[in-house]
């Protein structure tokens, strides 16, 4: 099944969160598909990277974020857990996996601890390539309702994680190596 089939199954195409889930979806795949070919030696999935890039962020309608037109009752933190319980449910669960560990560069159950972090405790970090690309790429684009995306900075980037720790910046500037 097609990502934008999928992705109309729960969002109206009217709507601004359609709007943005969709260009978001969009500029993640693209810069997911530049990374993926700096790294060919290992044989990324593409066809797998573009749809699961385009579907990452499928469940941020059930989220309590009104600055992206979204209006669930669920912390926003939650969107990739329960991305990952619809993917599920329709027989992805490769693509489940890339919503759930998508999120910041990566979850550790230390991290859902220390930070008391409405999740179950579990590792929620990239694992394969295409999971790590795709993380990857996701920290360049911010959906903040602007109806010009903007491509962060890496200084940005790492400016941003800091705060969650060390560990984080060097999981993400090792990808600047790999990546990019």
């Amino acid at each position: 099944m097609r990502p934008l089939d999928i992705i109309t199954r729960y969002y109206d195409p009217s709507t601004r969160a359609f709007r943005i889930l969709r260009e978001h979806g969009e500029l993640v795949a693209e810069r997911s598909l530049k990374a993926a070919a700096r790294v060919g030696h290992l044989k990324p999935d593409l066809a797998f990277i573009r749809d699961a890039a385009m579907l990452h962020d499928i469940a941020i309608f059930l989220t309590d974020s009104p600055g992206i037109g979204c209006h669930g009752a669920e912390p926003y933190v939650r969107h990739g857990i329960l991305g990952r319980d619809i993917l599920d449910a329709l027989g992805m669960p490769s693509h489940g996996l890339v919503c759930e560990r998508h999120v910041g560069v990566g979850i550790s159950a230390e991290d859902i601890r220390c930070f008391n972090l409405p999740l179950p405790v579990r590792d929620m970090r990239p694992v394969t390539i295409e999971e790590q690309i795709i993380c990857y790429a996701d920290k360049f684009f911010s959906k903040n309702g602007s109806d010009t995306p903007r491509e962060k900075s890496i200084a940005e980037i790492i400016a941003s994680l800091r705060f969650y720790g060390e560990d984080k910046v060097e999981r993400f500037t090792g990808w600047v190596e790999l990546f990019g």
